[in-house]
């Protein structure tokens, strides 16, 4: 009996990394007035210079309760085990349909044995706890092993991330249009985070410009270095790939760590926007 580790469409964990581990990846929807896409199936480019043509924001949903349940049924019915990791449950309720999925399989198979993981957390910051846990499970370990190298990643990602524009943020309703005038006119930059108790989005600090956002980003990260040592790096952007590449040479100047780069999708690109860019990280302890 394998372990089987699933996942959400908006860890952006890469295709050939999820066959390598065999990771599954359960996608959400976004949704324009005119037509609809799993996250998993919309080019990146079309998606957002759609947006930014019609100045529309789209919605987002999450799976369905039969879609997440008929995968469930799939692998406890082969002898599989189950460790889900999802969205923070406070972004979005993927995590509660699993849960109810769970319920659903366990009436049917009640020997199964499932475990449905709240990341706190989108974008890598919850991809490196899923493969964290997929590593773990590749190799054979027990399914606690594989629980508990997630929950240990969970303990030590940090997220940070700067828009270039305030405007998603407030046609998404996050920010007032008062504040998002004032904050254009004086090029203030919202440095954002994930609070890993919560599982929200919030803002840490602002800066004037972006450069002086990245600044102060790298700065925080350079405290979690020396405190608990870096692990792994991974670069975010929004259509950014040049913003991206400089960051990375940045830190891949500065750390001996592996520092790749990754493209955030639409389910979570659409509150922040185009030219938004960050980075994911995992301390060592």
């Amino acid at each position: 009996m394998a372990t089987k580790i699933l996942s959400d469409s908006t860890a952006y964990i890469d295709l050939e990394t999820q066959r390598e581990l065999d990771i599954t990846i359960i996608p959400l929807s976004v949704h324009f007035k005119d037509e609809s896409f799993k996250e998993t199936k919309v080019d990146y480019d079309y998606f957002y210079n759609k947006i930014e043509s019609t100045g529309c924001i789209p919605t987002s949903s999450q799976p369905s309760l039969g879609e997440i349940h008929e995968i469930f049924r799939q692998i406890v019915s082969r002898g599989d085990k189950i460790l889900g990791i999802f969205i923070s449950s406070a972004m979005s309720g993927t995590w509660a349909t699993a849960l109810k999925a769970k319920e659903l399989t366990l009436q049917e198979f009640p020997e199964a044995q499932i475990e449905i993981m709240d990341s706190y957390t989108n974008c890598m910051a919850m991809g490196l706890q899923v493969l964290a846990a997929a590593r773990i499970a590749h190799a054979g370990e027990s399914f606690k092993a594989v629980l508990e190298a997630a929950q240990q990643t969970r303990d030590r990602v940090r997220f940070y991330f700067v828009p270039e524009t305030l405007e998603y943020l407030k046609k998404g309703g996050r920010i007032g249009t008062a504040s998002a005038l004032l904050g254009s006119l004086l090029n203030i930059r919202p440095i954002l985070t994930v609070d890993m108790k919560k599982g929200m989005t919030h803002l840490l600090e602002k800066a004037r410009g972006t450069a002086r956002a990245l600044k102060r980003m790298l700065e925080l990260m350079e405290e979690d270095h020396k405190k608990y040592g870096l692990k792994e790096i991974i670069v975010h952007h929004i259509n950014a790939p040049e913003k991206a590449h400089k960051l990375r040479q940045t830190l891949i100047d500065r750390y001996a760590v592996p520092v790749s780069i990754i493209s955030i999708g639409p389910v979570i690109g659409l509150h922040t926007g185009l030219g938004t860019v960050g980075f994911v990280y995992c301390t060592q302890s």
